[in-house]
């Protein structure tokens, strides 16, 4: 398992590699383009020439890159579905140029609407973003659940990747927080080991491509997407030692998304992530 954090790319992406490096990343995920504004991020050549200097000697060896949470490809609105389907596109065109491992994508919300149309909208938009790009593959997040969004379930994932036309670009991110809120209890080894059985036989653990570990502020089944600093939360350390030590997540880049990663608030966001996966191995080789 690749272990890191979402970082800052202000700068351009070799500066988000530099503060990876500086957490202990081995993996770092980014937003592509500023998250509060519409307008799309394209990155120049050098840009992409200085990242992949910045990499080399680097303890940090994989990318995400996280489209931003104005979208909804599955808006009603056509306008914002169109921006949507330029930023994902955008998002896609840098994931390529760096050679990320994914970009990451909540699919959308179909807000006071119904959700089946919905799905449809959504993989329509998400199937025109990977016919109009190449190589990245796209990462669709499960949710906590709230305001409509979809991917609350392993069942609507499903959906979503059927009404996307599937593809061998398409995959999942599976988010511990949003998991524990949407109702699915990853807390021990048996309950993470039936939730993860579920997901191979609704989804398939083959599509499984990259991790997301929060911890949860909020509680079981509460459909509140809230991330606590790792160990403070839900789910705690021992439930960290279990996500990071799980078998099937193997390989896999894994990011965290907690608050005040690299701050003097939870600096050692990390390191303390990565001596939980220590203990969780050490544990299941008892």
């Amino acid at each position: 398992m690749l272990i890191g954090a979402h970082v800052s790319p202000a700068g351009g992406p070799a500066k988000a590699v530099e503060r990876g490096a500086e957490l202990g990343c081995e993996v770092i995920q980014i937003f592509n383009q500023s998250p509060r504004m519409w307008r799309p991020r394209h990155y120049r050549d050098d840009e992409v020439a200085d990242y992949k200097t910045a990499l080399e000697g680097s303890s940090v060896s994989a990318l995400l890159i996280h489209a931003v949470y104005l979208l909804n490809c599955a808006s009603e609105d056509k306008e914002i579905r169109e921006k949507s389907l330029t930023s994902l596109i955008a998002s896609l065109e840098a994931g390529d140029k760096l050679g990320a491992v994914a970009v990451v994508l909540h699919p959308g919300s179909a807000l006071k609407g119904k959700v089946p149309p919905a799905i449809r909208r959504a993989g329509k938009t998400i199937k025109q973003a990977l016919d109009r790009t190449e190589g990245c593959a796209l990462h669709l997040e499960n949710t906590a659940g709230a305001g409509g969004t979809l991917g609350r379930t392993f069942g609507e994932l499903s959906e979503l990747l059927d009404a996307a036309g599937g593809g061998p670009r398409l995959g999942i991110c599976l988010d511990s927080c949003h998991l524990y809120a949407s109702g699915y209890d990853v807390r021990t080894r048996a309950s993470l080991d039936e939730v993860l059985d579920r997901f191979d036989a609704e989804v398939g653990c083959d599509l499984l491509g990259s991790l997301h570990f929060n911890d949860s502020q909020s509680g079981f089944a509460s459909n509140v997407d809230r991330h606590a600093i790792t160990g403070s939360g839900e789910l705690g350390d021992k439930g960290g030692q279990v996500w990071l030590s799980e078998p099937r997540f193997e390989s896999l880049p894994c990011v965290l998304e907690t608050p005040g990663v690299g701050t003097d608030k939870n600096a050692n966001a990390v390191a303390h992530a990565m001596a939980l996966r220590k203990k969780g191995l050490r544990s299941r080789r008892r």
